[in-house]
């Protein structure tokens, strides 16, 4: 009996298993170089990560070396106040000397606010209100979009004094420390361009839902609110930053831990139960 599929040779057996060995020494070869591939990513990916965080601790580094000495900007106080006089001028202090050298915050902080040196409007003078802020503070920014115009009319009919407390409280979570670069920016529209104080102010809470800035980002802003090309170089060199610092640890020791925080004629107004403007206005007519 014969039939049409004889069996393989001995020979031709033996040149199968080749080939079936050889395949599959190909296909354990491919698997080993996508093995050696993917560790060679997995590495990679690794240092990309690695430097990234180091280049994250560069910047947080050297946005936190600033100098423990310096000056307040034109219309700044010892307190660390900003005051605006009317919308385009603040006021007249020069020679104010920084010095934290032994600036540090304090164990034994009050459990409420009890801020120095809150200006308080004479008799028949404009009434003083009072802002701690922080640059990236979405209730500030809240605060600004709402009473913003506000203040610019009450300042334009002197009828308020209006002081800005920049300080840097949310640093913390900010890779570029961005509260105090907003501050500093702040205090140097104040000292170079105080015309252009409070359109800047308005624009950099007006920015907040956009994110961070850079300083150029920031100088660019303040340009366009009307500041001088001048500014450029002092948001570039953080010249105000020990100010900014005077001004948040200050607050901070002075137990005001919350921005935005506000004080009217002296007195804190708690904004979740009293109306700022109906408080402001208030205070106006009683100092008439």
């Amino acid at each position: 009996m014969s039939t049409n599929n004889s069996r393989p040779s001995k020979a031709e057996r033996s040149a199968s298993a080749r080939e079936k060995a050889a395949q599959m020494q190909a296909t354990q070869a491919a698997a080993q170089k996508r093995k050696s591939l993917m560790v060679k990513l997995g590495v990679l990916a690794a240092v990309v990560v690695v430097v990234a965080l180091v280049v994250v601790l560069i910047v947080q580094n050297n946005n936190a070396k600033i100098s423990e000495t310096g000056s307040a900007p034109q219309g700044g106080n010892a307190a660390g106040g900003i005051l605006l006089t009317s919308p385009t001028t603040v006021a007249d202090t020069s020679g104010i000397k920084i010095d934290n050298t032994n600036l540090a915050l304090k164990d034994d902080r009050p459990t409420t606010p009890e801020p120095s040196e809150l200006t308080v409007g004479a008799k028949g003078e404009p009434v003083n209100v009072t802002l701690y802020v922080d640059a990236n503070c979405v209730h500030c920014a809240e605060f600004e979009s709402t009473y913003g115009p506000q203040l610019k009319q009450w300042l334009t009919d002197g009828k308020i004094t209006l002081e800005y407390r920049n300080v840097g409280f949310l640093d913390g979570g900010s890779p570029s420390n961005f509260s105090s670069r907003g501050a500093n920016a702040l205090a140097c529209v104040a000292d170079q361009s105080p015309a252009a104080y409070l359109d800047f102010a308005t624009a950099l809470w007006g920015h907040y839902d956009q994110g961070e800035m850079k300083n150029a980002e920031l100088s660019d802003m303040a340009v366009a609110a009307g500041a001088s090309d001048s500014v450029k170089s002092c948001i570039d060199k953080g010249t105000f930053r020990p100010f900014v610092e005077k001004t948040t640890v200050t607050a901070q020791n002075e137990g005001v831990a919350a921005t935005p925080s506000i004080f009217v004629q002296g007195k804190s107004v708690d904004l979740a139960s009293t109306d700022f403007a109906e408080a402001v206005e208030a205070a106006i007519k009683a100092n008439a």
